[in-house]
């Protein structure tokens, strides 16, 4: 969950972005601009976008429309230390809000939030301790952030692992659906009664569009009487995590708070780190090109929980997949209501919440 720190290659004025909207939760088009490379079409000889330009702005999917501000406002970012969350820690953190890393290595999180603090001069970016793969961990962690945080506005489950080796959480999960999914379901559980108190509040979980070759194996949920496909491990807990989103919204109708999944993009981050995609000097050298054409950079990536973190049109929706910027129609299956339902009472009964 944890890796090297990925410098962003923008370096904007603290706070981010000329003139902003000092609202809740409020948004506007014409928001931030990314570094002017990132998302350029390449012109060809006569002065019109390439093939490669085209392809790369697709994937983009474009930057945060929103220039509100989240002045104020408790933000939480889990594996905020590298990657995605880092760089969105760092987006939220220009907008003036308190935001909290929330890592298992905390040497690593000490150093982000360091560094975001130089970048953004906003003070407010502390690093604290939570190792998902341990449900002790989540229950410390929210304990701390129950008594020492007035209000949490926003709740962002970003931590993940992904293809990893057969390997077990503190409690004997499945690492990937123990960190992906229970571990969130857990921290997010305990933290309900204070983003309902802290309502209109936000709750933003990370899937991925793998979730579409996902399945939920009730008979299995932890991977002990078959043999052990670390893809479709990963698969199945991406899918829980859209299944939870679509549950969870059902309970919390009428409250405040509001809370939505969704994929980022594909990413130059070290989640992929166990694919063993450039394993070979053939692979790098033939999927290299392919693969710098087809993904984002953490940075790109990490608009999406932007948007769905400050942006005004989002108040009150909820329940819903997004890809990119856009709401998108999730998997037949992460629309199945009663699969959520027992979903949700496996869920609760494994990380042992009682009344749930």
């Amino acid at each position: 969950m944890s890796g090297a720190l990925l410098e962003t290659e923008t370096k904007s004025p603290p706070y981010l972005l000329g003139p902003v909207v000092p609202s809740s939760f409020s948004g506007r088009k014409g928001g931030p601009s990314l570094s002017p490379n990132r998302n350029k079409w390449f012109p060809n000889s006569s002065g019109g976008p390439t093939l490669v330009g085209l392809a790369q702005d697709y994937v983009a999917g474009g930057a945060c429309p929103s220039k509100a501000t989240l002045q104020g406002k408790t933000v939480i970012v889990t594996g905020a230390n590298t990657g995605i969350g880092r760089e969105t820690a760092l987006e939220l953190a220009r907008r003036g809000g308190n935001i909290i890393l929330a890592c298992r290595d905390m040497e690593k999180c000490e150093a982000a939030a360091k560094a975001i603090r130089g970048e953004t001069l906003n003070h407010r970016v502390n690093a604290r301790h939570l190792d998902l793969a341990s449900l002790k961990s989540v229950r410390e962690f929210a304990k701390k952030i129950i008594e020492e945080e007035e209000k949490v506005h926003v709740l962002i489950n970003n931590a993940a692992v992904m293809r990893c080796p057969h390997w077990t959480t503190e409690d004997g999960f499945e690492m990937q659906f123990g960190v992906n999914h229970l571990g969130h379901f857990l921290l997010t559980n305990l933290l309900l009664d204070k983003l309902k108190a802290s309502a209109p509040s936000r709750i933003i979980n990370l899937s991925s569009l793998a979730h579409v070759a996902g399945h939920i194996d009730f008979e299995d949920l932890n991977w002990e009487k078959r043999k052990y496909n670390t893809k479709a491990a990963y698969c199945q807990s991406k899918l829980a995590i859209v299944l939870f989103t679509r549950e969870l919204s059902r309970r919390l109708q009428g409250t405040g708070v509001t809370v939505n999944a969704l994929h980022p993009g594909v990413a130059r981050t070290e989640l992929g780190r166990h694919t063993g995609m450039h394993s070979s000097a053939f692979s790098s050298f033939t999927l290299g090109p392919i693969f710098w054409l087809l993904v984002k950079s953490p940075q790109l990536a990490a608009q999406t929980s932007t948007y769905l973190a400050v942006a005004e049109e989002l108040e009150g929706v909820s329940g819903k997949y997004f890809d990119g910027l856009r709401e998108k129609a999730p998997a037949p299956e992460a629309e199945d209501d009663e699969v959520a339902r027992r979903l949700w009472a496996e869920s609760a009964r494994l990380v042992g919440l009682k009344g749930s």
